[in-house]
């Protein structure tokens, strides 16, 4: 028998980065005495993870529960970046609304398009929050407009594109229905939750049946599985079926039962339809997983995932400095296939595939970003390994048998003064402009761009723009090929013996480029240690040390002091990158290095290619 539990509302936070999500969830938990001191409790409590609080972007999806007047609200916190779209097309499968966070500055946003589309076709019900209210350049009413016409651009519904607003000032915990009439507290938002999103309609009378969405892990107890419970009533102690995706079956018992409450879960002994639950019990559990009651063996829909648009070789390190840095035995093949095999049973926009030879493997992302943060993750861990230039996925039309490439749907942000520079940029990048517009003195451009147009562009654009541009991207599509699209203008400058970088070398050979290392920083024959000013690469000699002689001299040279180096972070290496050239990953360093390391055999392979390529023209 069909029923609703009024006692439970599920919530998802849609938001673009850096509109104050997860600031706002601070406030929500804060205000519902989930801690006894509310001041020590910090800010961005659900960003625990080390990376996500350095980058200040959520990455990983997070379950939590409040309860406001007598009823449980279990919000999912979404990451707001394209990259991680996997990690949002699971979590909206455990929710029945949504609170979509927009800046009363810059309004909807392009993330904002990608989850809230995701969100629209699931058919969720949606309340806008139009948060930081209190800024100086707040436009409520324009922004309100823009994202109902966002709405109706996504093909809202009439009843979505009816949706309930409320404005808020996340940091300050305060909300409210008009913008010049704000609560003291977040009340207003609480009970427009509780008013707009209808609470889970459950059917108890059925046996248990739950879609694995998340995965999470206990030393103690081992692989927990979390998902919604779509009917029945689910005991500790329980035997139950597993049906994986590929149909495969296995029987087990519930050992461990828990719900969430505040920032902890909590131990139950049972849980009913309607509440967003984890489990253990099973050795292997992968998302997408049904774990039923066996009298109803019969699996729930699987979560769809838009596929890989990029892709990356990882590799065991062969420079000479392989084994120094990293955990013992943690760089060896077996250590890496098993680490990103693993990495895909909870990150399923990954794929993972044997590469051309045993010590390597392709691994396949949304985006720069989603392998960056798998390659920094795996760098923490205490893995070293080495990765190739990203390189694009192209597909095969099966009906015309034409080449399509995946093409971004790019949205920027900069100063009026610097208009041309972008557009002259992207245009050599196969770039379309969609649309521009001026406001205040900021140009808003939209693109539709190429993906390989992307690799290595965001420098650019910021060196370009003097760091005061914003770029933001999302996946539109596969397009046809288009022309050839102009890669590094500069070449690398080479290390030319192994040895430690001298103060006097460098100095000598500072005209020719730019450096990324430091002197007394060692290096190894064919690594990369800076940028050369023309289009080829250069190998120097950068341990040279100055002959001392006994002999006094007075010398009325001018005084020639080393330039400051270039730091480079994992995101600008990995843009950086040349076909010829890997990224060595240690949990200490991050070294650029050519494929083939002696350089005279790399000159001679060099040359051998332009011969082929003259005989081929």
């Amino acid at each position: 028998m069909t029923q609703t539990r009024a006692d439970i509302r599920n919530i998802a936070i849609i938001a673009h980065v850096d509109h104050g999500k997860t600031t706002l969830v601070d406030g929500m938990l804060k205000q519902t005495k989930v801690f006894r001191n509310a001041d020590a409790a910090g800010e961005r409590i659900l960003d625990n993870n080390a990376l996500e609080k350095e980058r200040g972007i959520t990455i990983l999806s997070k379950n939590t529960a409040v309860t406001y007047e007598g009823i449980k609200i279990n919000i999912v916190d979404t990451p707001g970046h394209a990259d991680f779209g996997g990690e949002v097309e699971r979590v909206l499968n455990m929710v029945d609304g949504a609170l979509l966070l927009v800046d009363s500055v810059e309004g909807p946003m392009p993330q904002t398009r990608f989850v809230l589309r995701k969100a629209l076709t699931m058919g969720l019900r949606v309340i806008v929050v139009i948060n930081k209210i209190d800024r100086a350049n707040a436009r409520a009413e324009e922004v309100l407009n823009e994202t109902f016409d966002l709405f109706v651009e996504l093909g809202a519904t009439d009843e979505q594109a009816d949706f309930p607003v409320v404005y808020a000032v996340g940091l300050h915990g305060r909300a409210g229905h008009s913008p010049d009439q704000l609560d003291d507290t977040l009340a207003p938002l609480f009970e427009t939750i509780i008013k707009e999103v209808a609470p889970p309609t459950i059917d108890e009378s059925l046996p248990a049946r739950l879609l694995v969405t998340t995965l999470e892990y206990d030393n103690y107890k081992g692989q927990i599985g979390v998902g919604r419970l779509r009917s029945g009533v689910m005991k500790r102690g329980m035997p139950v079926l597993r049906i994986t995706q590929q149909g495969e079956r296995s029987s087990g018992k519930i050992d461990y039962l828990f719900t969430y409450h505040n920032l902890s879960r909590e131990e139950v002994n049972e849980v009913h339809a309607g509440d967003i639950v984890a489990f253990g019990g099973f050795d292997a559990i992968g998302i997408s997983d049904t774990i039923t009651d066996p009298a109803l063996p019969e699996p729930l829909p699987a979560i769809s995932i838009e596929e890989p648009t990029m892709r990356m070789t990882f590799g065991v390190n062969t420079s000479p400095f392989a084994g120094r840095e990293g955990k013992t035995g943690w760089g060896t093949s077996r250590r890496l296939r098993e680490r990103l095999h693993n990495e895909t049973r909870s990150n399923l926009a990954l794929r993972v595939e044997d590469g051309e030879s045993p010590d390597k493997f392709v691994v396949s992302g949304r985006g720069e970003l989603h392998l960056g943060i798998l390659i920094e993750t795996m760098r923490r861990e205490g893995y070293e390994f080495e990765v190739s230039k990203p390189e694009v996925i192209y597909r095969r039309d099966p009906e015309t048998d034409e080449i399509l490439e995946p093409v971004e749907e790019v949205h920027i942000e900069v100063a009026d003064g610097m208009t041309g520079t972008v557009v002259e940029l992207l245009g050599a990048r196969r770039g379309q402009m969609v649309d521009m517009r001026s406001e205040a003195g900021t140009t808003f451009i939209e693109y539709l761009v190429p993906t390989r147009g992307l690799l290595g562009f965001r420098t650019r654009f910021m060196t370009a723009t003097a760091g005061m541009g914003q770029i933001h991207s999302l996946f539109h599509g596969y397009e046809p090929l288009t022309g050839p699209i102009p890669g590094r203008q500069f070449g690398s400058l080479v290390a030319w013996e192994d040895g430690a970088a001298s103060t006097y070398a460098l100095t000598a050979v500072q005209q020719r480029g730019t450096f990324f290392i430091e002197p007394g920083a060692e290096v190894y024959e064919g690594m990369v240690v800076g940028e050369h000013i023309r289009a080829e690469d250069l190998a120097v000699n950068v341990c040279k040390t100055k002959q001392l002689s006994a002999i006094h001299t007075k010398s009325y040279a001018q005084e020639i002091r080393l330039n400051a180096t270039r730091q480079m972070s994992l995101d600008d290496l990995v843009e950086f990158l040349a076909e010829d050239e890997l990224l060595e990953v240690t949990p200490v360093s991050l070294r650029l290095r050519k494929r083939t390391l002696n350089n005279e055999k790399r000159i001679k392979e060099q040359k051998n290619r332009e011969k082929l390529i003259a005989t081929r023209e």
